[in-house]
């Protein structure tokens, strides 16, 4: 039986590990610091929980770590202060240039870093997301494996670590600013009491966001994890040379709704907190 790590068993990192539970695998999840939130879903999935880090490190065959972006770096150190030895699948939102020093922490101790991207929705009976991976050609085949049958499809890149990263930013830096400029111009026309007839244009053309006002609530309360995704997009765009500026924008405007985090607005609290001054950050 393959022993996988999770790290952290968040709405995405819960639902992916019950997915490599359903191909037979042991998925272990560490508890500490872990909110009744997390260990609710982990409970929910059938994870097992280690006594601390250092236990899964030594336990596991495969450390999938999918975290918020900002944290990325300084779970790989952690992982690696524990001499893990194993694959490490580093799935989260972050720049080729942040894969690459996570790679080279890893590599430390004698772990093998794998560059994974999630494109979707977590996995359910309805919903398949694709897991991008790069890397060590001779270890991809393991992660492979782990979602054999299951509802995640990977899909490999050829190329080595980075690549991955590459595409999930290249992805989601036009799906998310995206959605964040439907939701200030819904705020703007909102203000000004033509809401209605923007409705009308956008819902007149084939797809549209800004038709989809439902939608922008979710916007807010993911706005935690959004942000710095963002702001990897923009350093991602910067290390080639590309205009960085808009990324940098809607990062900008997703910290206005950091007060939300992982609630339920309605619309008009939405809004609302879209005037609200953002919060200092240190440069």
């Amino acid at each position: 039986m393959t022993v996988v790590g999770i790290l952290h068993p968040g709405s995405m990192g819960a639902a992916i590990a019950a997915q490599a539970r359903r191909s037979g695998a042991e998925v272990l999840w560490c508890p500490d610091g872990r909110g009744q939130g997390t260990k609710d879903r982990a409970e929910r999935y059938g994870l097992s929980p280690v006594g601390g880090l250092d236990e899964m490190a030594d336990r596991a065959d495969i450390i999938l770590s999918l975290c918020p972006p900002a944290a990325a770096e300084n779970v790989a150190s952690a992982v690696a202060a524990c001499s893990y030895a194993g694959i490490y699948v580093d799935g989260n939102a972050v720049s080729p240039a942040t894969v690459a020093r996570i790679s080279g922490i890893l590599r430390s101790s004698g772990a093998t870093v794998i560059d994974g991207a999630v494109v979707g929705s977590p996995p359910s009976e309805s919903k398949s997301p694709r897991l991008y991976l790069s890397g060590p050609s001779e270890d991809l085949p393991r992660v492979v494996r782990l979602f054999s049958g299951s509802a995640v499809q990977t899909r490999l890149l050829a190329g080595g670590i980075g690549q991955a990263s590459a595409l999930k930013l290249s992805y989601s830096s036009y799906q998310k600013a995206s959605r964040v400029l439907a939701a200030v111009a819904y705020a703007l026309a909102s203000e000004h009491g033509v809401e209605a007839e923007l409705l009308d244009i956008a819902q007149g053309r084939t797809t549209s966001y800004l038709a989809e006002t439902d939608y922008f609530p979710k916007v807010a309360a993911r706005a935690w994890r959004w942000g710095p995704e963002m702001r990897e997009a923009a350093h991602a765009l910067s290390e080639v040379d590309l205009p960085s500026e808009l990324s940098d924008a809607a990062a900008a405007v997703l910290d206005r709704w950091e007060g939300l985090k992982d609630a339920s607005p309605d619309l008009v609290l939405t809004l609302e907190e879209l005037h609200s001054a953002p919060p200092h950050r240190p440069v």
